[in-house]
Formats: C-alpha cells, sequence, structure tokens
C-alpha cells in the first residue's frame, strides 16, 4: 500500500464511521488519528476540546493528552488539528506549519491568563482545560505541542526548535499522513527506534554474551547506567515499552514509590535491590575491542518488562535528582522481525520485574479474542426493517482486519461484502472493552480512555478466564453486541437532545448507561439483552429511560466540586461515579416492565456454558485430527523428556499421536489440548496450526 492509497482508504474510514455513528467528521478525525498516536506511545490518552477563538485573534486547540498530577509526570501535551477535507495527499507547507503551532501556543498564553479565563463559559471543555493548565503549571516542566493532519508536511521542512515560556520548555510534533502511514502500515506498526549508544548517549556499554552456542537467537547482559537509560526514555517516551507493557502500566498508575525512594535515598543499592529491565532489539551493532565486547547500536530497542523502573528513574531525571550512581541490569534478547511477533510475547509473559506482566492478558491472540472473532465470522444478526437479509457485528480484534478482508475482493465482492459486514457493526478490542465496562458499572474508567480502559478490562477478563472460560460463549458475544448497540443508541440520543449544548457526550453516554445498569441491579433485575440482539436496537421504552437519566447525569458531570473545573478529569474520578450512583432517577414504567428477573438471566447463562463446553469438544477433536499425528508425536517427545506430563497426559497425547489409531474421542481430544497448553506454559514452542 502506498502513502497516497493509505491517505485515501483514511479519509473514506473517517467519513463512513461520521456517517455510521453520526460524528462530527472533524471529531472522529482527532479520535482515529490519536489512537495511532497512543499505539505509538506518543500519547498516553487523548481528550477532545475543540476550541476557536473569536475571528482573528488565532486562537484554536483541539484536545489534550494527560493530567500532570494523574500520570505523575512533569509533561503536558496539548493537540491541534489540520483536516483536510479531501482523499487527495495534499501539502502543508512551513509558513502554515508555523501559522497553525502559533494558534496553539496562543490557547497556551491565553490559558494562563486569569481574566482570559474567566470570560470563557465555566462549563465549557475549554475553560476545564484552561483551568487544568493554570492550575499545573507549578508542576509542568515541559508542553509537547502535536499538530496532526492528513496532509504531507513539505520535505523542505525539517523540524522547529523548542521554545520557552515561563521557564518551561516547548517542543514541537507534526505528525502528518506520511509519518501516519509509517506507523500505522511499517514493521510492527512503528517508526524505527535506533538507538546510538556510541554517538549519542555517552558512549558503547560492555556486554556480556548469554546464549548457548547452539542458540537460535542472541542475548546479552549488560549494566545500563541510570542517566543513560533516562536520556533513551527521555528521547522516544512510552514508545519504548512493547505495546502491552505500556498498557499494563497506565493501569497500574502512579510511578512506584519503593523505586523512587531508593534513587533518591539510597542510589548505590538500587543495583542490588532492583530486578532490572528486560529487552529486545530487532538488530544490533557489537563492536570487539580487544576481546571486550561493546554494545554500540540497537535497532527498535524495546523493554518488556521493567517499564516502571524506567519510568522511575527517568522522573527523578527530569526531578534534577542526582541518578549517576544507578545503575541497571538489562537483559537483552535480539529478535528478527520474522519471529518478533511470536517470540516478544512469551519473552515479556516469563520475565520478572517489580510488577509481573502477564502478556497473555493483553495480545490480540489471547483466547479471548479469537473466540470472539469467530463468533463475529459465523454469527448472523437477526434481520432488520422486514428485509430477509441478514448481516454480521465484525470484531476487529487486530487492527487493518476490516480494511485487509475488504482489500483482495472485487467490486463486486466487495459490495457483498459490505452488505453483510456494514461499517457501522464495525467494533474493535477498545470498542467491546468501553461496551462492556459501562455495564460494569465502570464509567470512570471507560472515561480514562481507550487504551486505559482497555488495560483494566484486559486484566479482568484475563482473570476471568483461568477460571472460567466457558462464561465467554455464542450469549455472551451477543450479549456484548446488545450492549454495543444501546451505546451507539445512546450516542445519537444524547446528540438531539435539546438540554445537550455540545462537548463531553462520551462521558453523558458512560454514566447514563451506567446508571441504568446500577439501578436495575439494585432492584434485582436485569436488562433483556437478548430482547435488544433480536430487535437490532433498544426497545422504545428503553431509549426514553436513557433520556431520562442521561439528562440528569449531564447535571452531576457538568457541576464538579468546588477545587475541579474540568468536566473531563472529573469524569475519570470515582468520587463522579460514587454522585451519579446515588442519584434518585424517576424511572419510566414501560422501561421497568421490560426488565426481565435475575433469575431468568442465570438460566440463560447456564444454559450457554453448557453449550460452549460441548462446542469446545468437538473444536477440540477438529483441531487434534488437522494438526495431525506427527504434531503430538513431538508434544508428547518433549513433554516426556522434561518430565512434565501425568500418565493421563501421556495416555491422551500417545492416542492423538498414532496414525494408525482410530480418532480421539472428545474428551480425549480436549485433554490433548489442555496438555498441550501446559507445556506451552513450560516453555514448549509448538503451536497448533492456524486455522484449526
Amino acid at each position: 500500500m502506498t502513502v497516497e492509497e493509505f491517505a485515501t482508504e483514511f479519509f473514506q474510514d473517517i467519513l463512513a464511521e461520521a456517517d455510521a455513528e453520526g460524528h462530527f467528521v472533524e471529531d472522529v478525525f482527532f479520535h482515529k488519528f490519536c489512537e495511532h498516536l497512543m499505539e505509538a506511545g506518543e500519547l498516553d490518552s487523548a481528550d477532545r476540546v475543540a476550541y476557536q477563538g473569536q475571528p482573528g485573534r488565532g486562537i484554536r486547540v483541539d484536545g489534550y493528552g494527560g493530567d500532570p498530577a494523574a500520570d505523575d509526570s512533569d509533561t503536558f501535551s496539548l493537540l491541534i488539528s489540520d483536516f483536510h477535507p479531501s482523499a487527495d495527499v495534499g501539502r502543508l507547507i512551513g509558513s502554515e506549519m508555523n501559522s497553525i503551532f502559533r494558534r496553539l501556543s496562543n490557547f497556551l498564553r491565553h490559558a494562563l491568563d486569569l481574566k482570559w479565563r474567566d470570560a470563557l463559559e465555566e462549563t465549557s471543555p475549554a475553560f476545564g482545560l484552561a483551568d487544568l493548565l493554570s492550575k499545573r503549571w507549578s508542576r509542568i516542566g515541559r508542553v509537547r505541542l502535536f499538530l496532526i493532519t492528513n496532509r504531507a508536511l513539505s520535505e523542505r521542512v525539517d523540524g522547529r526548535e523548542a521554545d520557552e515560556l515561563h521557564g518551561r520548555t516547548i517542543t514541537y510534533s507534526v505528525w502528518d499522513i506520511g509519518r501516519l502511514y509509517r506507523q500505522a502500515t511499517v514493521g510492527h506498526g512503528r517508526e524505527d527506534i535506533d538507538v546510538d549508544l556510541a554517538g549519542s548517549f555517552g558512549g558503547p556499554l560492555p556486554v556480556l554474551p548469554a546464549q548457548q552456542p547452539e542458540a537460535d537467537h542472541e542475548s546479552y547482559l549488560a549494566i545500563m547506567p541510570g542517566r543513560v537509560l533516562a536520556a533513551i526514555y527521555d528521547r522516544w517516551g512510552t514508545r519504548l515499552l512493547e505495546q502491552n507493557v505500556r498498557v499494563f502500566l497506565q493501569h497500574r498508575g502512579k510511578v512506584n514509590k519503593g523505586i523512587r525512594s531508593t534513587i533518591e535515598n539510597e542510589p548505590n543499592m538500587f543495583f542490588a535491590y532492583n530486578n532490572g529491565i528486560t529487552a529486545t532489539a530487532e538488530k544490533v551493532e557489537i563492536e570487539d575491542a580487544a576481546g571486550r565486547l561493546l554494545l554500540r547500536r540497537l535497532k527498535n530497542f524495546q523493554i518488556v518488562n521493567g517499564g516502571q523502573t524506567t519510568a522511575s528513574i527517568h522522573s527523578a531525571h527530569r526531578r534534577k535528582v542526582d541518578v549517576s550512581q544507578t545503575f541497571v541490569q538489562m537483559k537483552l534478547s535480539v529478535v528478527d522481525p520474522e519471529r518478533a511477533n511470536r517470540l516478544v510475547p512469551k519473552i515479556s509473559e516469563f520475565a520478572n520485574s517489580q510488577n509481573r506482566v502477564s502478556a497473555a492478558d493483553f495480545f490480540a491472540n489471547h483466547p479471548f479474542h479469537v473466540r470472539m472473532e469467530g463468533f463475529s465470522r459465523r454469527i448472523h444478526a437477526p434481520s432488520q426493517d422486514g428485509t430477509f437479509r441478514q448481516s454480521k457485528w465484525f470484531y476487529e480484534r487486530a487492527r487493518g482486519q476490516y480494511a485487509d478482508a475488504r482489500g483482495g475482493l472485487t467490486p463486486a465482492q466487495r459490495k457483498k461484502f459490505d452488505l453483510e459486514n456494514p461499517r457501522r457493526q464495525l467494533f474493535t478490542k477498545t470498542d467491546l472493552a468501553k461496551f462492556v465496562n459501562v455495564w460494569e458499572e465502570l464509567p470512570h474508567e471507560v472515561s480514562l480512555g481507550a487504551q486505559k480502559n482497555f488495560g483494566a478490562f484486559a486484566r479482568r477478563i484475563g482473570q476471568r478466564w483461568k477460571t472460567a472460560p466457558d462464561d465467554f460463549n455464542e450469549a455472551f458475544y451477543r450479549e456484548a453486541v446488545a450492549k454495543a448497540i444501546v451505546f451507539k443508541a445512546t450516542e445519537r440520543l444524547v446528540t438531539d437532545q435539546p438540554w445537550y449544548q455540545g462537548g463531553y457526550r462520551a462521558n453523558i453516554v458512560a454514566y447514563a448507561i451506567a446508571k441504568t445498569a446500577h439501578d436495575v441491579r439494585e432492584r434485582g433485575q436485569a436488562v433483556d439483552f437478548h430482547d435488544i440482539w433480536r430487535r437490532q436496537a433498544p426497545p422504545p421504552a428503553m431509549g426514553s429511560a436513557l433520556n431520562v437519566v442521561a439528562e440528569s447525569v449531564h447535571v452531576v458531570l457538568v457541576s464538579p466540586p468546588a477545587g475541579i473545573s474540568n468536566v473531563t478529569e472529573w469524569s475519570k474520578k470515582q468520587a463522579c461515579w460514587n454522585r451519579v450512583a446515588e442519584l434518585v432517577i424517576a424511572w419510566p414504567r414501560p422501561f421497568l416492565n421490560g426488565l426481565i428477573s435475575t433469575d431468568e438471566r442465570r438460566d440463560l447463562a447456564r444454559n450457554a456454558r453448557r453449550e460452549q463446553r460441548q462446542l469446545n469438544s468437538v473444536e477440540a477433536q477438529i483441531a487434534v485430527v488437522n494438526a495431525g499425528p506427527a504434531f503430538w508425536a513431538a508434544a508428547l517427545a518433549w513433554g516426556t523428556e522434561q518430565g512434565l506430563l501425568t500418565p493421563t497426559e501421556v495416555g491422551v497425547l500417545g492416542v492423538a499421536a498414532n496414525p494408525a489409531g482410530r480418532t480421539p474421542t472428545e474428551r480425549q481430544a480436549s485433554r490433548a489440548v489442555e496438555a498441550l497448553s501446559k507445556l506451552q506454559s513450560e516453555g514448549y514452542t509448538g503451536e497448533l496450526p492456524s486455522g484449526t
């Protein structure tokens, strides 16, 4: 795919989503672009604040990233959009870039002016952002200004030097369509991180080889000076953290206090106390200096464990703490790009650090996501509008699956695909986390943003999967789609209300649905999601009820307590949810009449689990047969050699490995697959062929 083709596809995606969901095109552009920035590690979160000052004043802002107080950071990010309403790749010249940045800089300067802030409407998103900036200014050391555009920045523009404002560093970053294209389509979805230790970070590091002669990859041990690690992190930030570790750390919250205390009070003991970092690189440059190996360069350096350590050292360094006596052990594995997708998750999962990260909880190939994808590809939604045409809800567990599925089709095939898989019924992992978590009464977590909310969701799902995987069955999938239907319908409903003046729609929707879930649960009843699935729409009585609760929720959101003026940040707090949960809502009688009993819902769930267990057995039998006797013979040999198998496991693997034997029973096949999973958890690398 060329950058021009990518730009056209990106533009069409924006128009299609805006049309399907009833959103403004500029809002969709902002959110879709920022999804890529968060995946790239440029931002941890991105909140939309659209403000343009009076004509001629040259003031504009489109959003911001994070709250330094909540993120334990000294950095604040502001964003401005330049959306070109055309599929053609326009050109952004240097003078235009400077003019756009000037508008964003003007907002920053005016936000620090009390008189200017007081002239804004107190409930407006712009006032909330300006007030947040002024309150956090004393702890801010750097402000990053981002320009996002679907035009291509002129090649004559090679950067923009940092400025200062009241002693704070102001940096500028342009993400144009070319940079977005590289991030989204090249390599592993990120631009190269080329760490030149010899040229830019104080010199090469001595290393010790740590692999066996017959090993199929390189491994090294090194001692990383704290000042070098801080400088590298300062240059690339959370892009250094392998994406799933980054999501985990966002969920964990603030910098580890124990690590920080050691850095500040006992830096000479840091190496002894700390477990160090585990890292990967796609390529390294090693120099042999008279028998002494020196690490000069790393390509696509990623920290898969030790993110808290890295962030803590960087934070201390930014606060002028002396880290010259702080040293970190680094275990480095060199993994070629072709094997990275398979090996990096395992390295991340098995490595030890202060906060253990289970990579299986996060990656797109976790069985939960694979199962949801399988349901979405074969389960048709009931037909609507009196037609006989059925459609599917397309679950995109990995970015780009929807576009890839359409990409190789003829025009006629693509038309058929679009009818069966309409874009308005496309949803992603982060969408699913949002749809489910609001019904779990967690609107404050949903308000944290897609990535942080997904981190919390993934941990809960990962733990639940370990103990009750059969809970995630066809009924769960249909209920998840019903929750998506309610969420999307509530978005449209809020937009059409006379009391809605713009801004905070995502928060209003999350809180309105969560409040509905809360009050229904308090009544000892349940929403009939099966009915919503059958209708492919909420019943009219539910729409009326959501209208009532949304208006009440809106009042709470735009009336934060003293000391909090930013509605977006208020919505992220548990205290906000506590206040909404205490609201007394006059629920319309028709809505209450449409609820079902919790016993009824439990019976439905029990039957769904039973059906899923039966389905698992059949699928396991198919998987065993398709993998073939040789596959199972290899697993049996490895497990026997390692002494990991019980007699029963040896028996069922022997049945699967016997080329002349009968087809394993469903129970035997299930036990064989379970034995394989056990071996894989102990380091066996054999995997069932895709499609089995």
